[in-house]
């Protein structure tokens, strides 16, 4: 059975990763610690986090975090439901150039959803 493509991508993720903490000073591991941090749970829940930091994704069309907040908010417990309300806020404020980022978040939404079957 050929790997997904949700844990080629992690994979992928992780050894840029270690690649990049091998390289990197102080500045940046505190970004990335910084970047971890804000979606802990606070005041507002990380599933509700995850689907801001999706939101933003889509709008800035960055399919790596859009894929990356797409495989959080699966583990958080985020429905599809309110998936697809997230989603559409990212549409409409980032336009029709978000189209294609938004068919390849419900792709890996779907395979996400698939794999749990």
């Amino acid at each position: 059975m050929p790997e997904s493509t949700i844990e080629t991508f992690k994979k992928e993720r992780e050894r840029l990763n270690e690649i990049v903490m091998k390289y990197s000073g102080l500045s940046i591991k505190r970004f990335y610690s910084l970047d971890s941090q804000v979606y802990r749970q606070g005041a507002l829940p990380a599933k509700t986090k995850e689907l801001l930091g999706l939101v933003a994704s889509l709008v800035l069309r960055c399919d790596d975090c859009i894929k990356y907040h797409i495989v959080r908010c699966h583990e958080e417990g985020v429905t599809s439901e309110e998936l697809e309300e997230a989603l559409t806020i990212g549409l409409v404020v980032g336009g029709s150039i978000t189209i294609p980022h938004l068919r390849r978040a419900f792709q890996a939404w779907d395979e996400l959803k698939q794999a749990r079957m």
